[in-house]
C-alpha cells in the first residue's frame, strides 16, 4: 500500500489549501530552539530514528545530528519520542473554543488541530464564528466543516420530516458554497440524527459536489451504525463515487449485536471501493461505548412503542449497558445506568426509557462495541485516531483519547506499533484534512510538535471523572511555542485558524 503522506504533490494540489491566521497572546516563540536527542517518529510510519530537532520561529528549520548554536535553548530530549502535533480529525470543542481558549483537555493529549463542525452541525455563519477565532485565538489551530444538518434547518425550517425539493436542495447547496467561501474544509453530516436522517442520497450528494468543487471531503456519522451498518456504509461509498470525492466514514463503529464481529467485511467492502477509486477513509475512537441522546437507539423513531424501545435496549446489549449521563427533570438519575433506575422505581426499562423521551430526552453512553471489531478497524491502514471529545465532553474520550491508544494500543496490547500510531495520529489526517505543512516532521514544516515518553503516557479519564488529564505528554508546540510543558498549559495561545481556500475543478 502506498503511504498516503508520502504521495505525490499533484494530489496535494487537489486538496484544500491552508490560509493561515491569528496570532499567539503570549511573547513569540524562541528565534531557536534545538529538541536534542529524541527518538523520532515522523509521521509516515516509518521506524523510530534518533535525531535532534532545529526549530527556528514557527517552522522546523533542520533534523539530524546536529550540535547547540551559541544562544540556542536547547531540550535534553533522551528517551522520548518527538512525533509531529496529533490532529483530531472529529472533535465537538465548537463552543468550548469560545469558553476556554486554552484547551487544557485537549492539548494535554498532544492534540495541536481540532476539525469541528462535526455530525452535520457547524457554526453559522462560519465567518463570524472563524473570525472569533482570529481575533481571539486558542491555544491550539482548528478548522471546520459546514454542516448539513445546519444548512437543511436554514432552508427548511421546522418542515424538515421530508425530503427536500429539487429547489430547497438548490438552496442548500448554495449554503454549502458559502460555508466554502468562508472557510470550510469539508462537508459533514449526522444522518442518523433526527433533521439529516430525512435526507435522500441524492440530496447529500448534490451537496457534496459542492465540497468536491471547493477541494474538500465529506465525512459521515452514517445513517445506521446498529443492524443496517453495513448499508450505511455503503452509501458513504456511493456517494464517494457519485459526487467524485473523498469520503470519510467518521467514528466507525458496530454498535449492536447483529453487527458484531463483522469488521472483515466493513474492510472488504471498503478495500473493494478503494481498489475502484474511491477514496474512502475511517476514524475511530479508543473506547468501546459512544456518547449520543437517548432517542438515538431507537431507529424507527418510534420512541413510545414498548416492542420498539424493548427490541433496541436487546440490540445494545440490555438497559445495564445505557449510562445517563444528563437528564434535567432529575439529574439524580445522572451516573446511573437505565436498568438501576429502572428498578428503583419498581418499573420496566421500557416504560422508564419512554418516560425520559417524553420529558425532553436524556444524554447516555452506550456500552456496544467488542473489542475484536475495534482491533481490526484500528488496524485499517485507512483508519485514524479521533476522538469525538472535546472541551467539557463528559466522556473519557474527551480527555484520554490519543493518549489512550499510545498507552493502551500500543504498549499494553500492542495492537499497533508507535510509529504507526503516530501516522494515524497526524500524517494520515493531515494528508486527509489536505494539511501540507503539517502531519510529518520535515524540514520546512510547521513546527506543531509533541514530546511523549512512550514508557508512560497513559490516559487517566474515567466515566465518573471525565475531565481527569492524561499523563507521559511532556511538552506540546503549537506553531513553534509552547502551549504545554510539565504538567501544565503555557497559557500561550499560538493557534491558527486553517481555512480552505475556494478553487474550482476547472482550475
Amino acid at each position: 500500500m502506498r503511504n498516503p503522506t508520502r504521495r505525490p504533490a499533484l494530489l496535494a494540489s487537489l486538496l484544500c489549501m491552508v490560509a493561515l491566521a491569528g496570532t499567539a497572546t503570549a511573547g513569540p516563540p524562541p528565534s531557536s530552539l534545538l529538541i536534542s536527542g529524541a527518538d523520532i517518529a515522523d509521521g509516515t510510519g516509518a521506524p523510530l530514528r534518533k535525531a535532534s530537532v532545529r526549530v527556528r520561529g514557527e517552522r522546523i528549520e533542520a533534523i539530524g545530528n546536529l550540535q547547540p548554536q551559541p544562544g540556542e535553548k536547547v531540550i535534553d530530549a533522551s528517551g522520548l519520542v518527538l512525533a509531529p502535533g496529533f490532529i483530531d480529525p472529529h472533535n465537538h470543542s465548537d463552543d468550548g473554543l469560545e469558553t476556554d481558549p486554552i484547551a487544557e483537555t485537549q492539548i494535554s493529549q498532544g492534540i495541536t488541530t481540532l476539525l469541528i463542525g462535526q455530525d452535520g452541525g457547524s457554526a453559522w455563519p462560519l465567518g463570524e464564528y472563524l473570525d472569533r477565532r482570529r481575533a481571539s485565538p486558542p491555544a491550539l489551530n482548528v478548522a471546520t466543516c459546514v454542516g448539513h444538518a445546519t444548512v437543511r434547518e436554514a432552508v427548511m425550517d421546522e418542515d424538515y420530516k421530508r425530503a427536500a425539493t429539487p429547489a430547497e436542495i438548490l438552496r442548500m447547496e448554495e449554503l454549502v458554497e458559502r460555508g466554502f467561501k468562508e472557510g470550510a474544509i469539508c462537508l459533514s453530516s449526522g444522518i442518523e440524527y433526527v433533521i439529516g436522517s430525512y435526507a435522500t442520497t441524492e440530496e447529500i450528494v448534490a451537496l457534496s459536489r459542492v465540497a468536491g468543487r471547493h477541494g474538500g471531503f465529506y465525512i459521515s456519522h452514517i445513517r445506521d451504525e446498529a443492524d443496517r451498518a453495513l448499508s450505511a456504509m455503503q452509501e458513504v461509498v456511493t456517494i464517494g463515487e457519485q459526487a467524485k470525492l473523498p469520503v470519510q466514514n467518521t467514528h466507525i463503529k458496530l454498535g449492536t449485536k447483529g453487527v458484531w464481529g463483522k469488521s472483515a467485511e466493513v474492510l472488504a467492502l471498503y478495500n473493494a471501493a478503494r481498489a475502484r477509486g474511491v477514496d474512502v477513509s475511517a476514524d475511530c475512537y479508543p473506547y468501546d461505548a459512544w456518547m449520543s441522546n437517548m432517542k438515538v437507539l431507537v431507529p424507527s423513531k418510534r420512541w413510545d412503542d414498548p416492542v420498539d424501545v424493548g427490541r433496541a435496549l436487546d440490540d445494545i446489549g440490555g438497559a445495564q449497558n445505557v449510562l445517563i449521563t444528563g437528564y434535567t427533570p432529575d439529574t439524580a438519575y445522572e451516573g446511573r445506568t437505565l436498568a438501576q433506575v429502572a428498578a428503583s422505581r419498581d418499573i420496566t426499562p421500557e416504560a422508564l426509557f419512554i418516560e425520559m423521551v417524553r420529558n425532553g430526552d436524556a444524554a447516555i453512553v452506550g456500552k456496544s462495541m467488542t473489542e475484536e471489531d475495534m482491533k481490526t478497524l484500528y488496524q485499517w491502514p485507512w483508519t485514524m485516531v479521533s476522538s469525538d471529545g472535546g472541551i467539557g465532553m463528559e466522556h473519557p474520550r474527551g480527555a484520554g483519547t490519543f493518549p489512550k491508544v499510545l498507552g493502551s494500543y500500543v504498549r499494553e496490547k500492542q495492537w499497533l506499533t508507535l510509529p504507526e500510531a503516530i501516522r494515524k495520529m497526524s500524517g494520515l489526517p493531515a494528508w486527509r484534512l489536505g494539511l501540507r505543512d503539517r502531519g510529518t516532521l520535515e524540514p520546512g514544516k510547521i513546527a506543531d510538535l509533541v514530546l511523549l515518553n512512550p514508557a508512560t503516557v497513559k490516559d487517566n479519564s474515567t466515566y465518573e471523572k471525565p475531565f481527569l488529564l492524561s499523563t507521559g505528554i511532556e511538552k506540546v508546540w503549537v506553531n513553534g511555542a509552547l502551549v504545554w510543558s510539565e504538567g501544565k498549559a503555557t497559557g500561550v495561545r499560538s493557534g491558527r485558524v486553517l481555512s480552505g481556500v475556494a478553487f474550482t475543478q476547472s482550475e
